[in-house]
């Protein structure tokens, strides 16, 4: 990562603090709407998310803008970039996500997926990933979509790498619809691949102070068409990686 000069140093400062002030704001929430209440339900933890998540996102320096129409129902695939895909991707819509469970014990990040009632799981764990079907009937059930990221790994953001197809036997099982996400971000003066992508060694802490020293960072969304049921779970991970680079105009 580049050194700051003196500006983008103020600048990520009062950022970081924006969204440190944010997080307060939104653990207050949390408390009054879902835990006084006793609105634990998935779907009252989804609508928080989706409430703080674009207020997250703005103090970062992140405006947010999609196309397509996000899904009624089923599972929403999407590639994966960042630790900020998470409020992004729920600032557009409630949701629920599907993630690798060390994501749990992330500072920051792990408590605000632990209080949006995101659904974990050890991705080498073949017992794990059995467990899946159950994992996502409670969300079902509240006609939540639940969103995942099958490359089962973030990346620089260049390139779609290869579906873990075990993610999508419940949608296989119980003929659910599962449509495809691209998500992309661009820089001002800067190199998203480094300034925004999450991937490799990089630490939680310096990233998010250089993401918030950027001048203006824009979160690109775009959804695709439904995939209907009628694919083993093999035949629709290569069908969706497909679509998902297509969103992302790669050449196939």
């Amino acid at each position: 990562m580049r050194s700051p000069s003196s500006a983008s140093g103020l600048r990520s400062a009062f950022r970081l603090s924006l969204f440190l002030s944010a997080c307060l704001g939104a653990g207050l929430d949390y408390i009054f709407y879902v835990r006084w209440h006793r609105t634990r339900q998935l779907a009252a933890r989804a609508r928080w998310t989706s409430r703080w998540g674009r207020r997250m996102a703005h103090c970062a320096g992140v405006t947010i803008q999609s196309s397509g129409t996000f899904p009624t129902h089923g599972l929403l695939t999407c590639n994966h970039v960042s630790y900020m895909d998470i409020l992004v991707l729920a600032s557009i819509h409630p949701q629920i996500f599907l993630s690798k469970s060390d994501v749990r014990d992330w500072p920051i990040i792990g408590w605000l997926t632990r209080c949006a009632g995101t659904l974990y799981i050890v991705r080498s764990d073949k017992s794990e990933v059995a467990r899946v079907p159950q994992m996502f009937e409670p969300a079902v059930t509240q006609n939540l979509v639940v969103t995942l990221f099958p490359e089962g790994t973030s990346s620089d953001g260049r390139q779609v790498l290869p579906f873990y197809s075990s993610l999508l036997e419940p949608a296989v099982q119980n003929s659910w619809n599962v449509t495809p996400a691209w998500i992309e971000y661009e820089v001002k003066g800067g190199d998203a691949c480094h300034d925004v992508a999450y991937w490799g060694n990089m630490t939680f802490l310096p990233h998010l102070i250089n993401l918030c020293a950027q001048k203006q960072t824009l979160a690109t969304v775009r959804f695709g068409t439904p995939i209907p049921p009628g694919l083993n779970r093999k035949e629709l991970a290569r069908e969706l990686r497909s679509n998902v680079q297509t969103l992302g105009r790669f050449k196939l």
